[in-house]
């Protein structure tokens, strides 16, 4: 957005790292009209927020660490809630040509599952939850304000992305027919670190770098909804909440997570075709080029 802090070339890194910082924190407040807008807004602040952490980590050392895990943890104490959400998004994700129920069928499904979300965010997302979480926000963002960057530099931000390019780079599946779940789950977060550090650099390349973080996005939508689908698949084991449509929606299922593995693999050759030295020298490289102008 046009109003948050950016990095400019006649701008101070560490101060503009500050501010852009406590802008990713601010969002974070229970401030949405539902518990499940509020868990979304949420946790989709802390992935931003982690990611910045990770990318400063070589300067903050143990702090980023610290802030990163503490982030990690208070995004945890609401996956409960947010599993139920993917299970509908991934019920949502079966209209259309893979839909393996009826009308009436699909929206008793909905409504269990509904209701297994409304019960989680009830014993997640309490009033005396909000504060805590807002106390750990007050005190993260006072710590921001104390970060020592007043030596960086933008090599220090390149390299930070070219990190965060390589280790996405690094978890891409080598065979994409017969990958693990768990390591497709692996490549997704780092996918998501990876999109989310480069919004950092969307100022160097405007157009481009919209189209960068937009292609990062569709990749991980692919790899998120793969996920949703697996997070429904696990309600479905015997005995678990909506074991009695295991044999109608598990075939659907695994049709679906194939078309989102085909998909994934086109997008990451497209995304992950450069070395990370070249992708560093090039982001270096704009930068320059935007501070020879300015």
């Amino acid at each position: 957005m046009t109003d948050q802090p950016r990095l400019r070339p006649d701008a101070e890194i560490g101060p503009t790292l500050i501010a852009i910082g406590r802008s990713m924190l601010a969002p974070a407040a229970f401030d949405e009209p539902s518990d499940a807008a509020a868990i979304h807004a949420f946790r989709r602040a802390m992935k931003r927020w982690r990611a910045f952490l990770r990318l400063l980590q070589p300067l903050l050392g143990e702090e980023a660490l610290r802030l990163r895990h503490e982030a990690r943890d208070l995004a945890r104490k609401l996956a409960s809630a947010r599993d139920a959400q993917a299970a509908l998004d991934a019920l949502a994700d079966l209209e259309g040509d893979y839909a393996p129920l009826s009308p009436t069928a699909t929206n008793t499904l909905r409504t269990r599952i509904e209701a297994l979300r409304s019960a989680a965010e009830s014993m997640s997302l309490t009033a005396d939850a909000r504060e805590d979480l807002r106390a750990v926000l007050a005190r993260t963002i006072d710590a921001v304000e104390h970060w020592p960057l007043q030596q960086a530099t933008f090599h220090d931000v390149a390299v930070g992305l070219a990190e965060g390019y390589r280790r996405a780079r690094g978890a891409m599946p080598s065979d994409w027919s017969a990958v693990a779940a768990e390591d497709l789950h692996a490549f997704r977060q780092r996918v998501v670190v990876h999109r989310y550090q480069m919004e950092l650099a969307e100022p160097l390349w405007p157009r481009l770098g919209r189209m960068w973080v937009g292609e990062a996005q569709r990749l991980r939508e692919r790899l998120g909804k793969h996920q949703d689908l697996a997070v429904l698949a696990s309600l479905l084991a015997p005995k678990a909440p909506l074991a009695r449509w295991r044999s109608r929606l598990l075939p659907a299922i695994e049709a679906r997570q194939r078309d989102h593995i085909e998909a994934a693999m086109r997008l990451s050759g497209r995304l992950f075709a450069e070395r990370p030295k070249a992708f560093q020298r090039r982001l270096e490289a704009l930068w320059e080029s935007r501070a020879g102008r300015s």
